[in-house]
């Protein structure tokens, strides 16, 4: 049984990055589902996504939706990204990096040999995920700026080569995102402790116990 005067153990994750965290995922979620709706107003691919999965009814509705997730986004991830450079954790949690560093952890993924019992450390291929995203979704809302003002973001539209490239820019790394949301998930569904950390901010039972374990 822990002592009473021992002190409470410090969080997994901190408020403000659950906090982030959470938005975040509201944001994604509604970016995805109006811009599959705006999307297939005017495809570029031969395919569209099903009305049942998009979200704002008529193109008109998807964009307000958009533009709505989309400053929620930028304005989120950029308190994001503030908090983890002054509090030292994104030196701390992302950093080093290392191709070969990867590369291990990856085929100990595939093999099934990466451990996850201690959900704060974060290996070299969960490192490498958060990093892209982070890039990612930078590059979401720049080139969502062309497709929403153009002519104002004339030089960014330039840099983004035109504004049918800058779609495609745009198209690509919502793909991105997807793909990045959906491997989360499953790793989340593989690894349901990481969830109840997510909400609780501190290590579950299982999460403790398994750490002592290993530690052995």
């Amino acid at each position: 049984m822990p002592n009473a005067n021992t002190p409470a153990p410090k969080p997994i994750h901190p408020g403000w990055l659950r906090a982030c965290h959470w938005l975040n995922a509201l944001a994604v979620l509604v970016l995805v589902a109006s811009g599959w709706r705006i999307y297939n107003a005017a495809p570029f691919f031969p395919f569209t996504f099903p009305k049942e999965l998009t979200l704002g009814g008529w193109l008109g509705g998807a964009l307000q939706w958009h533009f709505a997730a989309m400053w929620l986004l930028a304005a989120n991830g950029l308190v994001y990204l503030a908090l983890n450079i002054a509090t030292g954790r994104l030196a701390r949690k992302f950093f080093p990096l290392t191709p070969a560093g990867i590369w291990r952890d990856l085929k100990a993924a595939l093999r099934g040999a990466l451990t996850h019992a201690d959900p704060r450390h974060y290996n070299s291929v969960q490192r490498a995920a958060y990093l892209f995203v982070m890039v990612d979704t930078v590059l979401l809302v720049l080139s969502g700026l062309v497709l929403w003002k153009s002519v104002q973001f004339g030089l960014l539209r330039d840099l983004l080569g035109g504004y049918e490239f800058a779609r495609r820019i745009h198209f690509v790394a919502m793909a991105g995102l997807v793909g990045f949301v959906g491997v989360h998930l499953v790793m989340v569904a593989l690894v349901p402790r990481t969830l109840l950390a997510m909400l609780s901010g501190r290590h579950t039972t299982a999460t403790t116990n398994t750490a002592a374990q290993e530690a052995a």
